[in-house]
């Protein structure tokens, strides 16, 4: 399949099209399938509509504590455009365009099921929004995560009906100048669809899936960053012999000790004789902690995967059944519990992370104290440690779990909510840090092997090693080590195998 298309359907998503869809900027379409079973849904709800006054939870009736409230077929448009406007009241931070854009694709997604009830031309817009870059302003707060991410789905859809603002390019205007501009004209929304586009866990997904992708980068670098600061640190092989998995054998555990071998193979550092007996816990116990890590990440990896290949509005439509069934499937207590469990997986990467960045200014194992040849009048690598400290106790107080509170809402209809979105935005401002702290590391670690030259790493670790020097250089007196940190933290932005890693060495093939 071509990187520059993502067909959306009942298909089920892998980790990989989202990756991709994320890296490659591609374009979505639903294919025709979906369009079928999107306009036969439709059809059989319009057919509903004339044949009976029942009344449907907020396809004639008012919303929440309103349930009860019936709305006349002429005011239904206009019940739609009020749901939009009303319930756009997100504030913060704008959310990133690329969570912005995954938003969209898995409303999509979500929509491409036929269980909606929206006619074919909003799912279209949707479309065109994604893939021509015309992206909806978002912000970061205003959902509780139960009723949908109701706010934040708001803003995204107002720009549907005309309103709201977009990201045009690098331009932000109102929605009716970027319209005016495409040439496009506002859509009018039946029935139902105002629900089906801000009840969802599309805001808490497309937060999820990202903060997924990125935690996969960082838990490869991870493992890598470690190897270096492994010969740096003149450790012993044994904690990662196999024997010592096959005991306790965490699928994780298990993996990490392979990718550690694999990477220091043929390290002449690695080989040599040591004078200890054990290395400290931050290097001994990395395949327990980092494959703790490693397991966490694939529970929360299914779960989200579940989640995107779901439908989660509300009400449901079943047209080959002849239901319309009320229920509640956008509560994201699912994601905030997981979102939680990621957040403070992550942050342990970080926590050992700064542990041994601290053992490798210590002036221990014929290091020089700070990793300078002249301390004292030179700090050296000092204060990365105290910055590493600080993220790192940062994401302590951010680890706090967001699942276990709960706010009654809509007059006590809404009555426990999942606090999911907030789960979401604080568990990627972790892995941000998580980030952060490894990019010290490994500004620390390629430091420390220099003072065991003529002596060599693996070739993998001196690859990675070169590949850095190109961006860092050496540190033979002070200078401002932020843009040292800034340049490492970029560094980490790739991925493992931009570093020229042959692909026989690459890690992957132990997940």
């Amino acid at each position: 399949m071509s990187y520059n298309y993502l067909p959306l359907d009942r298909s089920p998503l892998s980790f990989d099209q989202v990756k991709n869809l994320l890296e490659y900027s591609q374009d979505v379409s639903i294919t025709f399938d979906a369009h079928e079973r999107i306009t036969k849904c439709r059809s059989y709800l319009n057919q509903l509509l004339e044949k009976s006054d029942q009344l449907y939870y907020g396809i004639n009736t008012g919303f929440g504590f309103l349930q009860d409230v019936a709305i006349s077929n002429e005011q239904i448009e206009q019940l739609q455009a009020n749901l939009l406007m009303s319930h756009a009241c997100g504030l913060g931070e704008e959310v990133p365009k690329p969570i912005v854009k995954l938003m969209l694709a898995l409303k999509i997604k979500s929509l491409s099921y036929g269980y909606s009830g929206v006619q074919i031309d909003t799912v279209k817009r949707l479309m065109d929004m994604h893939n021509n870059n015309v992206l909806p302003v978002i912000y970061t707060q205003g959902s509780l995560g139960a009723s949908g991410d109701l706010a934040p789905l708001s803003h995204m859809s107002l720009p549907l009906i005309g309103l709201g603002e977009v990201w045009y390019g690098d331009a932000k205007m109102k929605t009716g100048e970027a319209w005016a501009k495409k040439g496009w004209e506002p859509i009018h929304l039946q029935s139902k669809e105002g629900l089906a586009l801000i009840n969802g866990t599309q805001f808490m997904t497309a937060y999820g899936m990202y903060s997924l992708v990125k935690a996969a980068r960082l838990i490869q670098w991870a493992n890598l960053i470690t190897a270096i600061s492994f010969d740096a640190f003149d450790c012993t092989t044994e904690p990662f012999h196999e024997k010592i998995q096959e005991i306790r054998p965490h699928a994780g555990q298990i993996a990490t000790a392979a990718m550690i071998r694999n990477y220091i193979a043929g390290s002449e550092l690695a080989a040599a004789q040591k004078k200890q007996v054990q290395d400290p816990y931050s290097f001994r116990c990395v395949p327990q902690v980092h494959g703790a890590t490693k397991d966490a990440f694939e529970y929360v990896k299914q779960v989200f995967l579940q989640e995107i290949n779901s439908v989660t509005d509300n009400p449901n439509i079943f047209p080959d059944e002849g239901l319309v069934l009320s229920g509640g499937n956008f509560h994201g207590q699912p994601l905030a519990l997981t979102l939680d469990f990621l957040s403070i997986a992550m942050s342990e990467l970080a926590n050992i992370s700064e542990r041994r960045i601290y053992q490798l200014i210590s002036g221990q194992r014929g290091l020089p104290l700070f990793l300078v040849t002249d301390p004292g009048l030179h700090s050296g690598f000092m204060i990365p440690q105290y910055t590493a400290a600080g993220i790192v106790s940062e994401n302590k107080q951010l680890c706090t779990p967001a699942s276990v509170d709960s706010i009654s809402s809509s007059n006590n209809q809404e009555d426990h909510v999942s606090m999911g979105a907030n789960a979401a935005t604080k568990c990627l401002r972790i892995i941000d840090n998580v980030e952060k702290v490894l990019a010290i590391e490994l500004l620390s670690a390629v430091q420390a092997l220099e003072f065991r030259r003529p002596l060599k790493s693996s070739n993998i670790v001196e690859q990675v090693v070169a590949a850095f020097r190109k961006e860092v250089s050496f540190n033979t007196e002070d200078r401002v080590l932020h843009d040292d940190m800034v340049k490492a933290g970029a560094f980490l932005s790739r991925s493992v195998e931009e570093c020229n890693i042959p692909a026989s060495d690459n890690l992957s093939k132990f997940e």
